[in-house]
This record gives C-alpha cells, sequence and structure tokens, in this order.
C-alpha cells in the first residue's frame, strides 16, 4: 500500500495513540479506496491521501479540543520579533533530547503541528501542503512559521518544561 508507513507516522503525531493512528489509516485507505473514482489522475497522488487521512481525522473530531481553532485575527497580525541567533531548527539540532522535541510537538495546536511534520518529516513542497489541507499557500507559510516559532520558545524555556503560549480560540 502506497505511502502506509509515513501516512500512520503522521496518524500517530495527529491522533498521540497507536491504535487510533491505525484505525485512522485503515479508515483512510478504504475512503481512498471508495472514493478512487475521485481522484484524478496526473495530479498528486499523495497530497489527495494526506487530505484523505486529516478529514477523517478531523470528522473524528468533532466536538474534542482537538479541532478547537485559532482566531483568524491571530493569523493576521505580525509581530515584529528581535533578531535571533537560535532558530528553532539550530535548537532542534543542539538539543538531542527526543524526548522534549516531541512533548514539544505534541503541545502544537494541531493546524501548527500538521503543516511542521508536512514540511519537515514528510518534506512536502508549500504547494502539495496547501493542496493536502485545502487552504491558500500563504496560509501554509503563516502557519509553518507560527509553528516554528511556538516549538523554538517551548524548546527554549528553562527545566524543560513545556507550556505553548498560544490563545486556543472555540
Amino acid at each position: 500500500m502506497p505511502y502506509f508507513d509515513r501516512l500512520y507516522n503522521f496518524a500517530c503525531w495527529l491522533t498521540q495513540d497507536r491504535q487510533e493512528a491505525e484505525d485512522l489509516v485503515q479508515e483512510t485507505y478504504v475512503k481512498a479506496l471508495k472514493g478512487f473514482s475521485s481522484f484524478q489522475p496526473g495530479t498528486n497522488f499523495r497530497a489527495w491521501i494526506y487530505r484523505i487521512l486529516r478529514n477523517t481525522f478531523l470528522t473524528s473530531r468533532t466536538g474534542l479540543k482537538t479541532t478547537s481553532t485559532v482566531p483568524l485575527d491571530l493569523e493576521a497580525e505580525e509581530e515584529a520579533l528581535p533578531v535571533a541567533n537560535e532558530t528553532p531548527e539550530s535548537i532542534l539540532l543542539r538539543r538531542s533530547d527526543g524526548d522534549l522535541i516531541r512533548q514539544a510537538l505534541e503541545h502544537l495546536p494541531v493546524i501548527y503541528r500538521e503543516v511542521l511534520l508536512l514540511c519537515e518529516v514528510e518534506e512536502m513542497s508549500y504547494q502539495e501542503i496547501s493542496a493536502t489541507l485545502a487552504i491558500p499557500i500563504g496560509t501554509v507559510m503563516s502557519r509553518l512559521s507560527r509553528a516554528r516559532r511556538s516549538l523554538g520558545q517551548e524548546l527554549r524555556q528553562p527545566s524543560g518544561k513545556v507550556e505553548l503560549k498560544v490563545n486556543h480560540g472555540v
């Protein structure tokens, strides 16, 4: 099955539960097979199957905290940050504590975590992410920037205590 391991990995990050991730991937393939006639040859299959997985995940979460949204005005705000010598990427390289990184990623809101994982782990282009998540490329870049900034802030906290400072509007 194409992309099985990668879809399972992404599902694990979304659900934060291995059994639920297995069910999610299985349901994704069932939906993909049933709806394969809607796939347009010549388009990006990977973006198509990831979109099915994501939509299935979001549908299964209706009403739960994982679907809480971030107000749109938060994304429109651009904060002027001082120039820093450290970037989230350099911090990740400097700190080898995988548990701390995993914990920081788990505390990111889903909308930021999914963009970051699709870009950095799945190595999707902005266009592929845009197609997968059905959002404009500008929103992909904005969310990716915010995800990296939030991840960097969490990893810079002393004593490794993870605390996300993002307003979760409901």
